[in-house]
């Protein structure tokens, strides 16, 4: 089967990250869906832990596209991250850390409730 074509089916949210409408002068979001498309076609062997991985990206980005204020904290948390430049993957290293992040999210997130508190 074409390669892009399991990539594509893998990622179910591909053409809403890649035809996001941000605002203008945006360049975190920017780099962060040239970032999602660049590791998507980078994969070399498709195996399913690099499809997890895939679908995990995708899911995140999905994520920082709807939810407002996740991705107000993707952007602050991103910007405290420190990847080694000496490293040999600098993309996976950048992957990495944006997984790290979600889960670090995600747990805070279920451990308080927001309520809503309307007048």
């Amino acid at each position: 089967m074409n390669r892009n074509k399991v990539i594509i089916e893998n990622c179910p949210n591909f053409y809403k990250i890649i035809n996001f409408d941000y605002f203008e002068g945006d360049y975190f979001t920017i780099n962060l869906i040239n970032v999602y498309r660049r590791f998507i076609f980078q994969i070399d062997d498709i195996n399913e832990e690099n499809l997890a991985k895939i679908r995990k990206v995708d899911m995140i980005l999905a994520r920082y596209i709807d939810d407002y204020v996740f991705r107000k904290e993707m952007k602050y948390e991103l910007l405290q991250v420190d990847i080694e430049q000496k490293s040999s993957n600098l993309l996976e290293n950048l992957v990495n850390s944006l997984i790290g992040v979600f889960e670090k999210f995600e747990e805070g997130q279920t451990r308080s409730i927001y309520i809503a508190c309307w007048i």
